[in-house]
């Protein structure tokens, strides 16, 4: 679960979300959960086995082939809904608690661990009075608990406690899950959400209170054939089917060729390392020395630092917010950069030299994507995170990859300060013309030795039709500091385009062309 993105042009919140489902079992312990597409309201105030485990080495890394057992798609319990959708931004589903199961619309986030739904005893959040309330009383299978919890997530929070009952997932029976049941939902976020609640998928390293997630006990009580679950999202605006979870395996229909894994290098999100970002085909000078990522089915869009999102949004020509921090940094230390870097001096180094930053080079803006995931994050800035430090640092950056392509000072100043009129807004938006995307540059992820590419049309969300059509970048800022960052969030964009294979068996996530 992320960030809520939003544009003043087009609706307030493009918030993450997962959409409705319908459910479908094999014999052999697989379930697949089938998401639909909803459209978006303009007015809504709110803005995701086999019998064959064959492994083989390639230049990208191990590669994994998951084959199902007979035809998911025969299945006569898929219920497949046609509707109407116009933008791709929201994967959500059906789940039931209690006996009998009482139904909720939640969302499948591998962004978060724990599994919460609005409780009967909301009585003070307006977001409660318009979703399905958990009632314990009507449970045969309810088991006390009274564990106070609360989470906060990028766009949201919610309080309550912890109570135990019988979670069904597709046709199968989790028996004895913790779950939260939110007694406070504060703010407007989850007030016209087409979902109720979160089931999170992540692992119960950032489990609010430990709680063992549901995906853990779908493993442990033998109710799926295999550690793996999957994603397709069916980005085809025109198509009927919104997309599917596989619980325990992979439809070989949804992909084409073969996965690339990825080792998980940290334990909370489904985290791995990835290698260079690319414009147009050329490094954007970043992530050339790695970067960490995560794979985040509950974010619409996809995140990352704000240095390279903005020259990412610059290639493109979206339109942001004119930073006069980073224009006045270019303006009034720009030639002392150039001459600094040019003299060989240690860009970390720089902007502390300058004076704009405390302390040398470890420099990051602290900003968390989720407050649960760990209240005590290490962080080795000295908690001064000046806008000013910040424009040095992209500066710094920025220049230093003109420099690799011998561009004059001239040549460099005038390109910075167009990165620094391309600043996104403090919400992270940015607008592009959709006219041009044709003409715009394809935007690549280098994972596994895989060079991974994302086009105009799947980078670009559009809202609206005809002349009132706007369309929103699909790039956003978000600074995550350093032991942790710099992160990103590769959200419903990116798995659109790439079917994702989450092996928590193996530890590892795979992925590939979606079809």
């Amino acid at each position: 679960m992320g960030t809520k993105f939003g544009t003043s042009l087009v609706t307030p919140f493009l918030f993450l979300l997962l959409s409705h489902v319908v459910f479908s079992t094999t014999n052999d312990g697989l379930v697949r959960i089938g998401l639909k597409k909803m459209k978006i309201d303009q007015k809504c105030h709110m803005n995701r086995r086999s019998n064959a485990n064959e492994q083989e080495e390639t230049p990208g890394g191990p590669i994994r082939k998951y084959h199902l057992r007979g035809n998911l798609g025969d299945s006569e319990d898929t219920d497949i809904v046609a509707l109407k959708n116009y933008m791709d931004a929201q994967y959500f589903g059906e789940i039931g608690i209690g006996s009998p199961a009482q139904k909720f619309t939640v969302i499948f986030d591998t962004g978060s661990s724990n599994l919460w739904v609005p409780s009967a005893k909301c009585y003070f959040s307006v977001a409660c009075f318009f979703h399905s309330k958990y009632k314990s009383s009507q449970s045969s299978t309810y088991t006390k608990n009274g564990k106070s919890a609360a989470i906060q997530y990028g766009t949201g929070a919610i309080a309550g406690f912890f109570s135990q009952d019988h979670v069904t997932v597709g046709n199968l029976v989790v028996k004895d899950q913790d779950f939260i049941e939110a007694t406070k939902e504060p703010g407007i976020t989850f007030v016209a959400a087409k979902f109720d609640g979160i089931l999170g998928l992540g692992f119960q390293e950032i489990s609010v209170g430990n709680a063992v997630p549901v995906w853990y006990n779908l493993v442990n009580q033998g109710l799926v054939t295999e550690p793996v679950f999957s994603f397709w999202l069916n980005r085809n605006t025109e198509g009927e089917e919104g997309g599917e979870i596989v619980f325990g395996g992979v439809d070989s229909n949804h992909y084409k060729g073969e996965h690339t894994y990825v080792p998980v290098t940290q334990k909370g999100y489904w985290q791995f390392d990835m290698g260079d970002v690319l414009i147009g085909g050329e490094t954007s000078g970043f992530c050339a020395s790695g970067c960490s990522a995560i794979a985040d089915s509950g974010t619409s869009l996809l995140a990352g630092p704000t240095t390279v999102i903005t020259q990412i949004n610059h290639a493109i020509g979206a339109s942001g917010v004119v930073s006069q921090e980073c224009k006045t940094v270019v303006e009034q230390y720009g030639k002392t950069i150039i001459e600094m870097l040019l003299a060989q001096a240690q860009p970390r180094k720089i902007c502390s030299q300058i004076g704009f930053c405390t302390f040398d080079g470890t420099h990051g803006v602290s900003m968390g994507i989720e407050s649960m995931v760990n209240e005590k994050l290490e962080m080795t800035s000295d908690g001064v995170h000046d806008a000013a430090c910040t424009a040095c640092e992209m500066a710094v950056v920025w220049m230093q990859n003109r420099l690799r392509l011998n561009e004059t000072e001239d040549q460099i100043l005038n390109y910075v300060n167009e990165l620094c009129e391309r600043l996104p807004s403090p919400s992270g938006e940015s607008v592009v013309q959709c006219d041009a995307l044709s003409s715009l540059p394809s935007v690549s992820f280098t994972i596994g030795g895989k060079v991974f590419d994302l086009a105009p049309e799947q980078y670009v969300l559009k809202v609206g039709e005809g002349v009132a059509a706007q369309c929103i970048s699909g790039f956003i800022a978000l600074d995550v500091a350093p032991p942790r960052g710099p992160l990103w969030i590769l959200g419903d964009i990116f798995m659109g385009r790439y079917h994702t294979v989450f092996d928590y068996g193996n530890s590892t996530i795979g992925f590939a062309e979606a079809a």
